[in-house]
Parts: C-alpha cells; sequence; structure tokens
C-alpha cells in the first residue's frame, strides 16, 4: 500500500515550513495513507506507526460513522468541521515499542502506553467526504446496464420487479441469476458476447425465455419448486430451462431472494491546521479503512 509522507519538496506531500528567518524545515512523519476510527458518540479518526511510535488523530465530538453515512439522494455526504479544543487534532509520540491497535478505541486507556510528546492543533477544518456506490455484483458492469442509455441506471429495470438492474441479481426475473448466466464469457467486462442459448438475439441473463421453447424459464420447473429452474433436469444433466425439448410448466410463485452491496468511501482533507512541528494550507488524511463501510443490502423485488 502506498504510504503517506509529510516530506518538505519530496515525494506526495508538501508543505511550505518555514521559520522568521526564511529557513527551510523538513519534518517526515511516515503514515500509510488510510485511517481507523473507533467512537461510539464521539467519533475518532486515527492513524498509528510503529518505529517510531507515533500516532495522528482528529476528535469529531457528537458524531457517529452513522452520521458521516447518512449520503443525500445522489450518494454522496460532506461536511466541513471545525478544528478546535472540542474537535482536537493531535500529533502524539511514544515512548512504546509497538502501539497496540485499540489505542483510541478502548474506554480504559492502557495504563503501558507512555506518551511521550502531545502536539495538538485546535484550529482549521476537516473536510469529511463520504461517496456511496452500490453494485449487485452480478459480473456486469453498472455502465452496461443502462439499457437506454440515458446515462441514468435508476430507470432500466428489465423484468419490472422494482430493483433497476444495476442492482438487481437477478435482471431478466428468470429465478436463474445474472451471475450464472454467463454474461461475459471472455471476462473482459463487456457482456456484448453474453450467453444466447436460444440465438433469437437476446442475452440468456435478459431473456425470459433462455430455450425459446414458448415456457418461461421459471416456470420450467420439475423435481423441485424451490425458484430455481437451474436444478430441474428431466434429460440427461441439461437443466430444463435451457432444453427446447422439454417444455414442462411448473408456474413459480415468486422471486428468488435478491442482494446488492453498499460500498461507502470515507476521506478527510485537513485544512489550515497549526502545530509546533508543521503547518500546511491542505494535508489528506487518507481513506477510512472499517468493515462497516460495506454493506449487504436485501432487495424486496415484486413477483409479477
Amino acid at each position: 500500500m502506498r504510504k503517506l509522507y509529510f516530506v518538505l519538496i519530496l515525494l506526495s506531500l508538501v508543505f511550505n515550513l518555514s521559520c522568521d528567518d526564511g529557513d527551510i524545515i523538513t519534518i517526515e512523519l511516515d503514515f500509510e495513507d488510510t485511517f481507523s476510527s473507533c467512537g461510539i458518540n464521539n467519533l475518532v479518526f486515527f492513524k498509528t506507526k510503529n518505529d517510531p511510535s507515533e500516532s495522528l488523530s482528529l476528535k469529531l465530538t457528537g458524531v457517529t460513522l452513522d452520521d458521516i453515512l447518512s449520503v443525500e439522494a445522489d450518494g454522496v455526504f460532506e461536511k466541513s468541521y471545525t478544528i478546535s479544543s472540542t474537535n482536537p487534532f493531535n500529533y502524539r509520540t511514544y515512548s512504546n515499542t509497538t502501539l497496540p491497535s485499540d489505542l483510541f478505541c478502548s474506554d480504559v486507556p492502557n495504563s503501558e502506553i507512555n506518551i511521550t510528546k502531545d502536539i495538538q492543533s485546535t484550529s482549521g477544518i476537516a473536510d469529511v467526504k463520504t461517496v456511496l456506490t452500490e453494485a449487485d455484483d452480478d459480473g456486469i458492469s453498472s455502465i452496461f446496464e443502462d439499457l437506454d442509455g440515458d446515462d441514468d441506471f435508476t430507470n432500466d429495470d428489465t423484468d419490472n420487479d422494482g430493483i433497476p438492474n444495476y442492482l438487481d441479481a437477478d435482471d431478466d426475473g428468470d429465478n436463474i441469476l445474472t451471475k450464472d448466466e454467463n454474461p461475459d464469457p471472455n471476462g473482459d467486462g463487456d457482456p456484448s458476447d453474453a450467453q444466447d442459448t436460444d440465438g433469437d438475439g437476446i442475452p440468456d441473463y435478459l431473456d425470459d425465455d433462455d430455450d425459446g421453447d414458448g415456457v418461461k424459464t421459471r416456470d420450467e420447473e420439475n423435481h423441485t419448486t424451490d425458484n430455481n429452474p437451474a436444478n430441474d433436469k428431466t434429460m440427461d444433466d441439461l437443466a430444463d430451462y435451457l432444453n427446447p425439448l422439454v417444455a414442462t410448466v411448473v408456474p413459480a410463485t415468486g422471486y428468488r431472494g435478491h442482494v446488492y452491496l453498499q460500498y461507502y468511501k470515507v476521506t478527510v482533507i485537513l485544512r489550515n491546521i497549526d502545530i509546533d512541528i508543521l503547518s500546511a494550507d491542505e494535508l489528506d488524511f487518507g481513506e477510512l479503512e472499517d468493515s462497516a463501510l460495506t454493506k449487504t443490502i436485501i432487495g424486496e423485488p415484486v413477483f409479477n
């Protein structure tokens, strides 16, 4: 992973640091470009390192992780917080050789931690930005699920189940998941070569009658009625829904369960911070790493 360096006129971040007599000060704080968070009622963003042991932290009082994940209709949350004695930014050094992972997340401070330097900035601005990306991970890039080409993914719903294709694990509502209908055989991200069993010009993942036998794929159940035609095989090992010689009709009673994923990207930019060892017009604090930023959402398709 790329590391974040605070070095004057070196590498990725540049700080204009100078003394009154114009001398240039060079400071290197070698941290990763990601950070962690913790806190229930007060949110702390932090990053730590060993050898030497140091930390950078930003406390946002009265702010929770859910607050910054509450995106607007466009999938974006943006807010600037004033750095102050209530919302301090700290640089700390420690005599400890290594730092525990719960350094900022323990209700009871670790008695073995010895802080040797604690420098605090109580001025500046913290710009927090969250961007939400939603995807069904069905093997098709969302850009190819805008079927009418109007740059609006929300109005493309092939099976009219109320879930747009880019969030629908089963785009055509045939109870065979899109990812299982060979939508991109060569794996180049372009579904133009998608499997088309009956050769009707409609790829299987958008075709509600894959074998062209006049019976909807979802209704070609036989031995089991579990809303999964893939396990109904009358002849050999070929599922009935792919076999035009079998047209058994067992009407489906519902859609298979749908799930999709939400990915939140949280970044923080610090502006106009001022502490003894450095001052900066802008400091890219990095991107938040947290398992809570990926969520699995259960869809509710309307059967029709």
